[in-house]
């Protein structure tokens, strides 16, 4: 496959395949993809550590064909012992990019572990492996959706990038303002790391509408209402999410995002036809 140059640098999420079939099919979205020449792909860690050795397996496995690879790793319902065997076996397969997250309690949990935030964790990783690491943590744009407060989670933030982080990535969003208004108070408030936004193409309106219901991330209602319009006209609804999503990603190139990071749900071709477009000369 040619070589695909964006504007700016990209990356990848995936969640670990649960079957055979499922990591086959993988290695040929991350051989796809590759075109890009992205920065890394990274893969998601389940509730309470749920997925570790899927997660850890896949990270592998993109990593010995030849990519950046960045693991999740979340510390909800951790301790500290157990953090460090998951990075001294992340740091014995040549893994050094990590997703710090608070994470989620697995269904029925009740302890949450020895680490009650992201900002913990990134302060135990630097304390006990030095800059061994490069870590991203997670922002929110729209505020998360278990904070009430707007200004609490910004400071919670703030928080997490003082505690040692070198990056951030948003949770994804439509509405472009909302990023550009979050990085300017994040500066103000002295964050200076590069804070990435997270861009989910619209594989399944439906599914995606769930998920933004769920985070408390607004659809701008002329969008839903087209797509609510097209009814099954699945090729309609692709050409349109594709429109929609570009122009967002074009929006924040021009407003100085450092890099875009896609959330492929295992599926190459959206974010791969969406990067295609971006590397069109104007």
């Amino acid at each position: 496959m040619n070589e695909i140059r964006t504007p700016i640098p990209v990356s990848f999420e995936f969640f670990p395949p649960n079957t055979p079939v499922g990591s086959e099919k993988l290695r040929g979205v991350v051989a796809e993809l590759a075109a890009t020449k992205p920065e890394f792909f990274s893969v998601t860690y389940g509730a309470g550590g749920s997925t570790r050795e899927k997660t850890l397996s896949t990270v592998s496995e993109i990593a010995a064909m030849g990519h950046e690879a960045a693991a999740h790793l979340s510390c909800i319902g951790a301790t500290r012992e157990s953090i460090r065997e998951i990075l001294a076996t992340y740091r014995e397969r040549g893994i050094r990019r990590l997703v710090a997250l608070r994470g989620d309690l697995p269904s029925g949990t009740a302890t949450a572990g020895e680490f009650r935030y992201a900002a913990d964790l990134v302060r135990f990783i630097r304390e006990t492996e030095a800059n061994h690491w490069h870590i991203e943590v997670a922002a929110y744009p729209e505020v998360h959706p278990q904070q009430r407060y707007a200004k609490r989670d910004l400071q919670h933030f703030a928080d997490k990038v003082g505690a040692g982080a070198d990056a951030a990535i948003t949770q994804f969003f439509f509405n472009a303002d909302a990023y550009f208004h979050f990085v300017a108070e994040a500066r103000a408030l002295g964050v200076t790391v590069p804070i990435v936004p997270g861009i989910m193409p619209f594989h399944n309106y439906a599914r995606i509408a769930q998920f933004a219901q769920r985070d408390g991330i607004e659809i701008p209602r002329w969008v839903a209402m087209k797509m609510e319009g097209f009814m099954d006209d699945a090729a309609s609804i692709r050409a349109f999410g594709l429109d929609v999503v570009t122009q967002l990603c074009e929006r924040l190139i021009a407003g100085g995002a450092p890099s875009i990071h896609f959330y492929t749900l295992n599926q190459s071709a959206l974010a791969l036809d969406i990067c295609k477009r971006l590397a069109r000369p104007v």
